[in-house]
């Protein structure tokens, strides 16, 4: 995971019902939930939860799948797992990603 794709999983967490959604679907675990089951738990109209979902899926946090006329949403594992082996190697002061532009760009921008 690249300091850009970070950027655009943080930013779909970034709202509190979207939080709220991918944590009932990380503790759902790999079977997941309906929309319906979430919209419920969360007190969230249908159509709302809906463009929710939808930003979470953009970001690559949660898939969904047809089951008989339900729409079943989970956790992408291997991508939340990314994002937290991200986290971890910033730090742990990991000078890859130190060196990545970003110390570059700011030590340019003082000047």
């Amino acid at each position: 995971m690249d300091t850009l794709d970070a950027a655009s999983v943080f930013a779909a967490l970034a709202q509190p019902t979207r939080l709220d959604a991918y944590r009932l679907l990380a503790a759902a675990g790999p079977d997941g939930l309906t929309a319906g089951a979430i919209a419920a738990r969360l007190g969230v109209v249908a159509s709302t939860l809906s463009h929710h979902l939808g930003q979470l899926e953009d970001a690559g946090l949660v898939t969904r799948r047809r089951r008989s006329r339900f729409m079943i949403y989970a956790v992408v594992t291997a991508r939340s797992r990314a994002l937290a082996d991200w986290i971890d190697t910033i730090a742990g002061g990991n000078a890859a990603l130190r060196h990545d532009g970003v110390t570059e760009r700011r030590t340019a921008a003082r000047g």
